[in-house]
This record gives C-alpha cells, sequence and structure tokens, in this order.
C-alpha cells in the first residue's frame, strides 16, 4: 500500500495537490491520501478525494511530531512540530514500519507537498 501525505497552506487549490502528487507519485499508483486531521475538510482535499476516489486518514497532531522526517523545515518545525507535514503524514498514515519513498516533494505554485509512504519491502 502507498499512502499520500500533504502539507498545504490554506490557499491551496485542488490543482495544488494534484502537481505535489504528480511530482511524488511519479507514476507509481496510490492507495490514500493522508492529512493532519485540522485540513481534512479543505475544500482542496475534499476536492481531491473526490476526483481521485482515494480515502482520507486523519493524522492527529502529536503523531506528525512523532515521526521523523527526512525534510527538516524550519516552518513545519515551528508550526506543526515535525520536519515535514507530508512526510509526516504519509508515514503516521502507513502505519508501522512504513518507509518513505521520496522527500516531499512541493508543488509547481508551491502552496502543497506531498510524499509517499509504504510498507511494501524495497
Amino acid at each position: 500500500m502507498i499512502v499520500a501525505g500533504f502539507g498545504f497552506r490554506a490557499n491551496a487549490s485542488c490543482a495544488s495537490l494534484v502537481s505535489a502528487l504528480d511530482r511524488a507519485a511519479q507514476g507509481r499508483p496510490v492507495n490514500a491520501l493522508a492529512a493532519p486531521d485540522d485540513k481534512l475538510d479543505a475544500p482542496c482535499l475534499r476536492a481531491l478525494a473526490a476526483q481521485t476516489g482515494l480515502p482520507v486518514t486523519a493524522v492527529a497532531a502529536d503523531q506528525l511530531g512523532a515521526v521523523t522526517t527526512l525534510t527538516l523545515s524550519s516552518h513545519s518545525q515551528a508550526h506543526r512540530n515535525t520536519g515535514s507535514v507530508a512526510e509526516a503524514a504519509a508515514l503516521a498514515a502507513a502505519g508501522a514500519g512504513a518507509r518513505l519513498l521520496s522527500p516531499r516533494h512541493v508543488s509547481e505554485d508551491r502552496r502543497a507537498t506531498c510524499a509517499l509512504a509504504t510498507t511494501e519491502p524495497s
């Protein structure tokens, strides 16, 4: 299973998320989406879920801070207690033993990030 984790600004659009997802997925099939629990009602995330037909997993704030990420963004650290919201969301949602397929990818408009995590063997 591959989970796409997202971090995004309030002004992100569905196109922002799609851009970040396309850059992160690079043609890989994604089975689920994940984002911080306070972002679940964001119109862009709901639109992406509807467009892809994928389920969305809510990740609690304490789960984000408990995950070690490859990226160390000072902004994410200050606001979310994690180096990368996208990476932490993907890893937390994928579950025990998950690993990142790559560091986060930034959307073309720089309003969203996406990282993929999997529990599949490498």
